[in-house]
């Protein structure tokens, strides 16, 4: 059984740091944001010390660690074409990444149909999602 928390991922040691947190909580995974969840600035991959985190992570014995997608994205959105296409956009690398910090899994909550129905924001969530 794999049990964890959401832990911080910020500083100059960053996946280090989530890594070293998760320890101290006696964690065996954590999930982390890669950035704030309010908005789209993002450290550049290289700086998210992540040969160090998985020296951290191996150490400490942690696994199959979960990034979290920000709030601030609506593939849902039927309203707003600007707010469809950022969501996908930033999804995308989001997508990326959480494949560089050699994580598996991301939580999305993929936001609001916005008066549209179920129905219309679901299809608009698969057509971001594709």
């Amino acid at each position: 059984m794999l049990i964890g928390s959401h832990v911080s991922m910020s500083g100059k040691k960053m996946l280090e740091a989530s890594a070293e947190e998760a320890h101290r909580y006696g964690a065996s995974t954590f999930m982390i944001y890669t950035g704030a969840p309010q908005n789209t600035r993002r450290k550049a991959i290289e700086e998210l010390n992540i040969e160090a985190g998985h020296k951290a992570m191996e150490r400490y014995n942690l696994s199959n660690i979960v990034v979290h997608a920000p709030y601030i994205i609506n593939i849902a959105n039927t309203q707003k074409p600007e707010v469809f296409e950022l969501g996908v956009n930033f999804l995308q690398n989001e997508i990326e990444r959480t494949e560089a910090l050699g994580a598996k899994d991301i939580v999305l909550h993929p936001g609001a149909h916005v008066g549209a129905g179920a129905d219309v924001g679901i299809k608009r969530i698969i057509e971001g999602l594709n």
